[in-house]
C-alpha cells in the first residue's frame, strides 16, 4: 500500500474526532432530555453543534476535503446560516491561497507527462502560474504553432491525498444522517466521491471538454476552448481571454450583470440537451466574458452524464409546483426518491419549503438578489420555523446530486450577480417536461 502524504494523515486525525464528538453530544442531549428539556429542543441543539463542528473541520482542510466541502454545500439549506457562512468564507480563503509549485517541479511533471522534449512543444512557457486551485495550477504558454494555450498541471500526490480525504469523509455518513434524518447519506456520499475522483483524471476531463467544444463550435453566444493535448496529469487547451464572472459580480453594470446571468443560466441548462452533459461546477471562477462578448466556460472535470437530457420529472414537477398543486408535487418527489417511504410531510408546507427553487420560474423575467436569497434561506434555516423541519426529511437521490448542486449553486451565483434573466423562456426551451403542448 502506498504511503499517505503527511498532510493526509493529519487530516485523518481531524476527521476521526468528528464521530466521537457527535456521540458525546448525543449522550449529553439524552441527559438533558431526562432532566426535562424537550426532545425537539435537544435535537435542535445537537444538530446545530454537530453542524458547527462539521463545517469547522471541513473548512480547515485543503485538497480533497475542500473540494468535498464545496460539493456538500447542497446541505447548507438544512443548516443555520451562522454556521454555514464562516465555513464558506474559510473555503474561499483556502482556494485563493493555494501555494504554487516551484518551476523545477513543474518542469519535472511536464517531462514525465509530455516527454523529455516537452520544451520543443512550446515557443514559450511562463513558469509563474496564472491561476491556482485545489488540485492543480494553470500556466500560460505559447504552443509551437503560435497558439496561446493554458497548461493545467496537477499537484504531485493530489490523487493520493484526495482519495485519502474522501475515504475519511465517507465515514461521516452516520453523523450526517443524524443531523438530516430524512437523507440516505451513504449512497449520496459514494456518488459524490466517485464524481470527485473523476476530476483527477485529466484525460477524462479532456474528453468532456472536447465534447463541449464540438457541440458549441461556431456558436454565436458561447465559446469553449479546444483541447490541444492531454495527459493523465497535464491538460493543454486554447487560452481564452476574458473578464471572470467574479469581476462582473464585483464591478459589473446592470446591463453586464443581466447579460452574464442570462448566458450563465442558458449555458448550464442547455448542456444536457446539446451535449448530453451537465457542467457540474457552477463556481463563477469557471466562466468568462470574452472581449467579443461571448460566454466562455472552463474546467470540465466535474460533469454529470445525461445522454437523454435533464430528467423529464424535473420539468414536470417544476411546472406542477408553479401551478401550486402541492399534493402532486409531493407524490412526484416521493416517486423520484426525494421522500423516503417512512417519511410523512404536509404537502403545503413542502411546497413552501421549495419556494427558493420554484419562485424564479413563476416569472417571465426574474431579478435574483442577495436580499431575496437571504430572506428565503433565513426562513428555511431557522430551526424555529416549521419549514426548517422539512429540510431534515427530504432525501437527495444520488442521480440528482450534481443536478441539485448546479441548480442551487446557479441560483447563488445569479443572486451574487443581481441579474434579471428570462427564466421562464430558458426553462421552456431547455428543460424537458416544463412546457406542455
Amino acid at each position: 500500500m502506498p504511503e499517505l502524504p503527511k498532510g493526509a494523515i493529519r487530516r485523518s486525525a481531524k476527521f476521526a474526532s468528528l464521530p466521537a464528538a457527535y456521540a458525546g453530544r448525543a449522550a449529553l442531549g439524552f441527559g438533558k432530555r431526562v432532566g426535562g428539556k424537550s426532545a425537539e429542543s435537544v435535537a435542535a441543539d445537537i444538530q446545530q453543534r454537530t453542524a458547527e463542528q462539521l463545517f469547522k473541520v471541513l473548512g480547515e482542510l485543503k485538497g480533497g476535503a475542500m473540494k468535498f466541502g464545496q460539493a456538500m454545500s447542497i446541505f447548507e439549506a438544512a443548516m443555520p446560516e451562522e454556521f454555514a457562512a464562516p465555513y464558506r468564507e474559510t473555503l474561499t480563503k483556502l482556494q485563493d491561497s493555494a501555494p504554487p509549485m516551484d518551476a523545477a517541479r513543474i518542469h519535472e511533471i511536464l517531462a514525465d507527462e509530455l516527454g523529455d522534449d516537452w520544451r520543443n512543444r512550446f515557443q514559450h512557457f511562463d513558469d509563474k502560474p496564472a491561476a491556482a486551485a485545489s488540485i492543480g495550477q494553470v500556466h500560460k504558454a505559447t504552443w509551437h504553432d503560435g497558439r496561446v494555450v493554458a497548461v493545467k498541471v496537477q499537484y504531485p500526490g493530489a490523487d493520493k491525498a484526495l482519495t485519502a480525504d474522501l475515504n475519511q469523509i465517507g465515514r461521516l455518513g452516520k453523523m450526517m444522517s443524524a443531523a438530516i434524518p430524512g437523507m440516505d447519506i451513504k449512497p449520496l456520499i459514494e456518488e459524490l466521491k466517485a464524481r470527485m475522483i473523476e476530476e483527477l483524471d485529466y484525460l477524462k476531463e479532456a474528453n468532456n471538454q472536447r465534447e463541449y467544444a464540438n457541440a458549441y463550435e461556431g456558436d454565436s453566444e458561447v465559446v469553449v476552448p479546444h483541447v490541444v493535448v492531454s495527459a493523465p496529469h497535464v491538460l493543454v487547451s486554447e487560452w481564452v481571454d476574458g473578464i471572470p464572472l467574479s469581476a462582473v459580480i464585483a464591478n459589473g453594470t446592470p446591463a453586464e450583470r443581466d447579460f452574464a446571468g442570462t448566458q450563465y443560466i442558458r449555458f448550464l441548462l442547455s448542456g444536457p440537451s446539446r451535449v448530453g452533459l451537465l457542467h457540474a461546477d457552477p463556481h463563477p471562477g469557471n466562466y468568462r466574458i470574452t472581449p467579443e462578448g461571448l460566454f466562455c466556460a472552463l474546467d470540465f472535470g466535474a460533469v454529470a452524464r445525461l445522454p437523454d437530457g435533464l430528467p423529464m420529472a424535473l420539468g414536470t414537477l417544476l411546472r406542477v409546483a408553479d401551478m401550486g398543486d402541492a399534493e402532486t408535487v409531493m407524490q412526484g418527489l416521493r416517486d423520484e426518491g426525494f421522500i423516503k417511504p417512512n417519511i410523512s410531510l404536509d404537502p403545503e408546507q413542502l411546497l413552501s419549503y421549495l419556494d427558493p427553487f420554484v419562485e424564479p420560474s413563476r416569472h417571465e423575467n426574474f431579478t435574483f438578489s442577495r436580499d431575496w436569497m437571504r430572506g428565503q434561506f433565513s426562513r428555511i434555516n431557522d430551526y424555529r420555523d416549521p419549514d426548517f423541519t422539512i429540510g431534515l426529511k427530504i432525501n437527495l437521490p444520488p442521480e440528482y446530486a450534481l443536478i441539485h448542486r448546479v441548480w442551487l449553486g446557479g441560483i447563488g451565483v445569479l443572486c451574487q450577480l443581481g441579474a434579471t434573466v428570462p427564466m421562464r423562456a430558458e426553462l421552456e426551451k431547455w428543460v424537458p417536461g416544463y412546457l406542455t403542448d
